[in-house]
């Protein structure tokens, strides 16, 4: 019999803390002990004033048998669940099986806690080989040379005779492709090192952004008050990254400063209580326009917004040329996200505000609002194509409404799962499906 929580458990947890027996509870609640094994086996359900009479014979607060740590436990099994094809009717016994079998319950949460800390690793490791340059180049330079070795060592391999001068001279070839190869190793080995304490450097200066936005947290307090130095704060926050990055941070705080004059911070503050994290609502109290109130709410302090918001914006090819990513929507860099998100649709209906409830095919148990929109980045001008922007805002969505329809989306092909998704334009590296097979 499916039931909503694990009250029972609790009730049999806390009689066996408290060195109580099932007959002693049973009396004090005034039922029988049949009927209080059926509750505490999760065979009954139990509320109203026998709740209050047992929590009261077990010396504990009627909410402590109500509510308990399995809330984490049942989201996570019924996250395992969700890309499955069970029937709904087993989905409804989540519960049951939990209060039934705990420890199997807890062995396959673990298991998907650990999936789920598998996929992040390979978005991070597949992000990375596509678009580290550094590491790119230094992977191309160690198959080069190994290949050239190769080549030479095949010669000298083949039967028949050199002439001396030509053994040498391959000899000499490889020994200095073999030197090459080890310091290119021992140099890949070192960045790479580097790069898993933080300290590494980037060869791409949209990724030194990215970088100084993450350690500054996207809110700068400086850039708030009616002077701010915007030369200063470029050189206070970007302090070894490349003249080019440079450059993009530069323009970025002068966005940045921009926006903090039209819709102040204290006006800020003052408004968000009570239109959240809607920026439709934001840019209609500011009259401002709505890509300007969606970098404003991704540029607010913490504790600001009941939870933070995440931001991409892409031009009109689709390269990301800001990303705020959150824990649950990652965002790849150089953009080369799912092209169903908002975001890159938006540049195909410019002008046209689009919202949607979406869903990460790595992030099953969590859902975001999107709200993307774009626009020309200055005034048309007569006998000129028009240059767009688009933005796409990420709210997290705690409802789970069923009645909007839910579009599931996912990070990258090359570790989206889904594989008959129209969009595909590579096969995943997660999964083989029927439509990759060949």
């Amino acid at each position: 019999m499916p039931r909503d929580t694990l009250t029972g458990s609790r009730i049999r947890e806390r009689r066996i803390m408290a060195g109580m027996k099932q007959s002693e509870l049973a009396k004090r609640a005034e039922i029988s002990p049949s009927y209080l094994n059926l509750i505490e086996h999760n065979r009954r359900r139990i509320g109203g004033k026998l709740l209050v009479d047992i929590a009261h014979a077990l010396e504990v607060e009627p909410a402590s048998l109500t509510e308990g740590a399995e809330t984490a436990l049942l989201a996570t099994l019924r996250e395992a669940a969700s890309d499955t094809d069970l029937p709904a009717e087993e989905l409804s016994r989540v519960e049951e099986f939990a209060g039934r079998f705990p420890g199997w319950a807890e062995l396959l949460a673990n298991n998907q806690r650990r999936v789920e800390t598998l996929q992040r690793s390979v978005e991070a490791l597949t992000d990375r080989l596509t678009h580290d340059p550094h590491l790119a180049a230094s992977l191309h330079e160690m198959l080069s040379t190994v290949t050239a070795i190769r080549s030479a060592a095949s010669i000298l391999a083949e039967p028949g005779d050199i002439e001396p001068e030509w053994q040498r001279r391959f000899n000499r070839n490889i020994y200095e492709d073999s030197a090459r190869l080890a310091e290119t190793s021992r140099s890949l080995a070192q960045y790479l090192e580097e790069a898993d304490t933080g300290v590494s450097e980037t060869n791409a200066p949209q990724d030194e952004i990215d970088a100084v936005f993450q350690r500054v947290g996207f809110h700068l307090p400086e850039l708030e008050g009616a002077v701010a130095d915007v030369d200063e704060v470029t050189d206070q926050i970007g302090a070894g990254i490349s003249q080019s990055a440079r450059w993009l941070l530069h323009r970025a705080l002068m966005r940045y400063r921009e926006d903090a004059e039209r819709l102040p911070l204290e006006a800020c503050l003052a408004v968000l209580p009570n239109i959240a994290a809607d920026p439709l609502q934001l840019a209609e109290h500011f009259d401002v326009d709505i890509p300007t109130a969606m970098r404003r709410l991704a540029q607010m302090p913490d504790g600001v917004l009941p939870e933070p918001v995440g931001l991409a914006i892409c031009d009109g090819s689709g390269v990301t040329t800001f990303r705020k990513p959150l824990p649950e929507f990652p965002l790849p860099r150089l953009g080369t996200g799912c092209s169903l998100w908002p975001l890159y649709r938006a540049l195909a209906r410019p002008m046209m505000v689009q919202s949607e409830l979406l869903e990460q095919s790595t992030r099953t148990a969590s859902r975001h609002r999107a709200i993307a929109l774009a626009q020309p980045t200055q005034r048309p001008k007569l006998n000129e194509d028009a240059h767009f922007e688009s933005h796409m805002l990420i709210i997290p969505e705690a409802k789970r409404d069923t009645s909007e329809p839910v579009r599931p989306v996912g990070l990258t092909c090359r570790i989206c799962p889904r594989g008959s998704c129209v969009a595909r334009r590579e096969p995943s590296i997660l999964v083989v499906s029927d439509a990759q097979s060949f």
